[in-house]
Order: C-alpha cells, then structure tokens, then sequence
C-alpha cells in the first residue's frame, strides 16, 4: 500500500500559520501528487506487484466548524486522539489511511510520503528526504531505491522514548508532543501507532518536495520526489518475486 498525505491547503486551522508560513501550503498536497503520479506510470510498466494507492484528500482551515484545539477525535480504528494543535492535522489524515490499509487491503508493506514537518527541513535541510521505518529490510529496499533513483533520503531513528511526550491524560494519545524536539520523529511514532505491526516506512517529504531553484534532475517548483525511488522499489520487488 502506498499512502500520500493530500492536504490541499493547509492554513494551520485555528492555529493559524504566519502569512511567510502559509504562502507555499498549496504543496501540502505533495505526498497524494506522487501517488497519482506512481499510478500514471504503473500501468506502463505493468509490475508482477499488487500495489494499492491511498489519498486521503482536504483541507485545514479556520471556520465555524473547524477542529479546536482541545478537542478530542477518534480515528477509525478505535484510538482516540486530543487534538493539542490544529497544526499537526497531516498526521491524523495518515493514520486513517494507515488504518484503513491494515483493515481493508492487509498489505505485505506500506510507505506513506507527507510533507509532514518544518522539523524534518531543520535536520536534513531541503535536499534530503527523512526516512523513518518499523522494519530494518524494508529501509534497507527503500534506500537501494532511493539510491538508483537518485533522490537522496536519510534514515532518522523511531526512538520509543520520544513516545512518552504523545501521551494524553483525556485520550489515547495527543497530536502533538508535550516535549521539546524531534518532532519529525514524534510524528513518525504517533503514525506509527496505527500500522498494526505491519512493516511500514515513512518519507517525510517537507523539505524536498518543492525546489526554490532549478536542479539536476528538475525545474524549479513541485519536485515530484519518491515517485521515481517507489517506482524503483516495486521495480524491485517484482525482480525478487
């Protein structure tokens, strides 16, 4: 199964973003651009794989209506989560995705791509996509794609301990973390919550999916970075099958 995080726009909801912070947030939809563009080349290339593309599509904005700090959801796999900033709204959009994945296609593997985190940006900078992965082999696959694609990715660690700032005295968990750093880790271990133990790997994509200037391998603008690396995954793996 692979997942795109498809957040048309994302003004941060009532925890509204800065105008510099929302100016390019049309890109939020990045990770849902790069399923559609994966699918638009399957076809041709007709992998030996059975592959599910999954976009959880809408927008975060502020209205009478919208999702309040505070408030408390439950996703459709039961867990219930308070909602401690309006801003993390990428995040549980995924965990649906992932949930219903697990519930309804029972893959052998999920990847999701999101352009998840301004922290992701901070620790790699905006030529390096943030790999986080529950399986060691699927990494392993993932980054020899990665590498023959040639879109640079880097591994950040699930580390359990990050996991105790998700922690919620009203609901399962909390969107957001009550300690200081690693958010983009943070966020992992939140999705990770709902993969039900089935291998999973998570491409945070903030900081590449849209280039300030022209590059080797495209234009200035949207990037379409991870199509060409899952496409050398399946690839791949219909090769081993």
């Amino acid at each position: 199964a692979i997942i795109g995080k498809g957040i048309t726009f994302d003004s941060g909801g009532l925890d509204l973003k800065s105008a510099d912070g929302m100016l390019r947030m049309k890109d939020d939809m990045a990770g849902a651009a790069a399923v559609l563009g994966l699918f638009h080349a399957l076809p041709r290339l007709k992998p030996a794989v059975e592959v599910h593309g999954l976009i959880a599509a809408t927008e975060n904005m502020p209205s009478g209506t919208a999702q309040r700090p505070g408030d408390i959801v439950r996703a459709m796999n039961g867990i219930t989560v308070e909602i401690g900033n309006t801003d993390a709204e990428g995040r549980l959009t995924l965990a649906d995705a992932l949930a219903y994945a697990v519930e309804h296609i029972k893959p052998d593997e999920m990847v999701d791509m999101a352009t998840l985190t301004g922290a992701v940006v901070i620790a790699l900078g905006q030529g390096v996509s943030g790999v986080m992965a529950s399986d060691d082999g699927l990494w392993a696959r993932v980054l020899a794609a990665a590498n023959a694609a040639g879109e640079r990715m880097w591994r950040l660690p699930l580390h359990d301990e990050y996991r105790e700032g998700l922690k919620s005295d009203i609901a399962d968990l909390n969107n957001i973390s009550s300690q200081r750093g690693a958010g983009a880790i943070v966020a992992a271990l939140f999705m990770r919550e709902f993969t039900s133990g089935i291998p999973w790997a998570h491409l945070d994509i903030a900081g590449t999916a849209f280039a300030e200037r022209e590059l080797p391998l495209g234009p200035k603008g949207a990037t379409g970075v991870t199509v060409r690396t899952l496409l050398a995954y399946i690839a791949a793996m219909a090769e081993r099958r």
